[in-house]
């Protein structure tokens, strides 16, 4: 099975696509793992707080927005990579599935995620466990949904990580992609990045007593492919059918495909 979610031959097809592929893959010591981990290590107890402050609380609509987006494939089972706290993994609890699993490399954010599974009571569905997004530890094909929010950006290797959501998917399984994307149109699209540029750090520093988590986020945002450029990415990491739902002007996308 991994052969079809593999996206080494085309990416030799898809020349805008290998340019993203490359950019990701040598990326700055910075964004690999360790980097990201103990980042998010660090601002874990403030992490939620900042989500709701800087998003004015609009994550929460997003986060459920995708989440309508696997009512029809009724999964049993689901796979939240890049879990975090796992707000993207208790909004995952209307569809009514069997069993979530939630994976992250940061153990601070997992540790903040189960308590607020317990205060849900909904420990007996949804289980956070450590776990790399490159090198997720499941068989093939053990999920009918596989979901990420807001943590695709942090890849170490992007093309990578889309390729193992894809293994461990069924065949005709779902997966739903939520992240930041740019506004097009005036002002939004200036507005937008004065915020992300100047205003989001600065709030970010003060709130998290961290010099580099909300530097680290906009450059994330401003770097990751988005739209078509996204589209062809999934494409060559083994899935098809794909579907881009821009919302807030644009501010953020939630990405659909099968594999």
């Amino acid at each position: 099975m991994r052969e079809h979610c593999s996206s080494s031959k085309p990416l030799l097809e898809l020349r805008s696509a290998f340019r993203i592929m490359v950019a990701f893959h040598i990326r700055p010591p910075r964004v690999q793992k360790q980097y990201v981990r103990s980042l998010f290590d660090s601002i874990a107890r403030r992490y939620d707080l900042l989500n709701h402050l800087l998003s004015g609380g609009i994550d929460v609509y997003w986060r459920n927005r995708a989440i309508e987006h696997l009512r029809r494939a009724a999964p049993r089972r689901i796979l939240d990579v890049a879990t975090g706290t796992a707000d993207f993994a208790l909004a995952a609890l209307r569809l009514r599935p069997d069993q979530i699993v939630g994976v992250d490399i940061a153990e601070q954010m997992l540790a903040i995620g189960r308590r607020k599974v317990a205060r849900r009571g909904a420990a007996s569905v949804i289980a956070l466990e450590s776990g790399d997004a490159e090198h997720l530890p499941f068989p093939d094909g053990s999920f009918d949904a596989t979901i990420v929010a807001f943590g695709a950006r942090n890849f170490e290797n992007l093309a990578q990580g889309l390729a193992e959501m894809c293994r461990v998917l069924r065949p005709g399984g779902t997966i739903v992609v939520l992240e930041f994307s740019h506004p097009a149109r005036f002002p939004f699209r200036q507005i937008y990045f004065a915020y992300f540029r100047r205003v989001l750090p600065l709030i970010g520093r003060l709130v998290s007593r961290s010099p580099d988590a909300y530097t680290y986020l906009p450059e994330t945002v401003m770097n990751f492919p988005q739209g078509e450029e996204f589209t062809a990415v999934l494409r060559a990491s083994g899935f098809h059918d794909m579907f881009e739902k821009r919302l807030t002007f644009g501010i953020a996308s939630i990405y659909t495909a099968r594999k």
